[in-house]
């Protein structure tokens, strides 16, 4: 994360991405597979480190392997041809777009650091500080309902953040500065897509 300063002296956080290329390794047609998408890779890789199937998969798809390939619904294929890239220049600054990504994982937590419970009393002798508590009644019903927050896996998780503003780009350098702060730790990988929501932030 970064910052800048607008012209007006307001200070605004931000989240440099490298973006791209991402070249279309495979094209999907409403004839052949039911629907219409761009399957693209990201992150380049050697050989080595890939396996036969993938390898021989890109070099269908007129390039070198690929750590990551995802697909990209488009409503028609007719302007992509396989090989081509995905450059920065698809976005501009001031587009409002949705960040998907996977939050930090946080392991096995408990229910006051996981969903912020208030905890017992901090006296001594109190013997409840952070525990759970009851959770259901012994007699009617006498079960835990669905939905109860209990301690658990806490992060790890797919999170969209939608609505959010592209601040700045640097197209010599292939950066995005997104604003604010997005899902997952430093060198994570997220997809940036164009908002379905109508709504602009200033």
């Amino acid at each position: 994360m970064t910052q800048m300063f607008r012209e007006d002296g307001r200070r605004v956080p931000l989240t440099a991405v490298a973006v791209g290329p991402c070249p279309i390794v495979q094209i999907k047609t409403e004839d052949k597979d039911g629907y219409k998408a761009l399957q693209v890779g990201f992150d380049s890789i050697k050989e080595k480190s890939s396996n036969k199937p993938m390898i021989g998969h890109f070099k269908k798809g007129k390039t070198t392997p690929h750590r990551m390939l995802r697909e990209i619904r488009v409503d028609s294929t007719d302007e992509y041809s396989i090989g081509d890239f995905l450059e920065i220049s698809a976005f501009e600054e001031g587009d409002i777009i949705d960040v998907i990504g996977t939050a930090k994982g946080c392991g096995f937590q408990g229910g006051v650091k996981r969903y912020h419970w208030k905890g017992g009393r901090k006296t001594h002798g109190s013997m409840f500080h952070r525990r759970i508590g009851a959770v259901s009644s012994g007699t009617n019903q006498g079960r835990v309902f669905k939905g109860k927050t209990l301690p658990g896996h806490m992060g790890n998780n797919r999170v969209t953040l939608q609505n959010i503003k592209i601040e700045k780009i640097d197209n010599e350098n292939k950066i995005i500065y997104i604003q604010g702060g997005i899902p997952g730790p430093n060198g994570g990988v997220v997809f940036l897509k164009g908002t379905t929501k109508t709504f602009k932030k200033k």
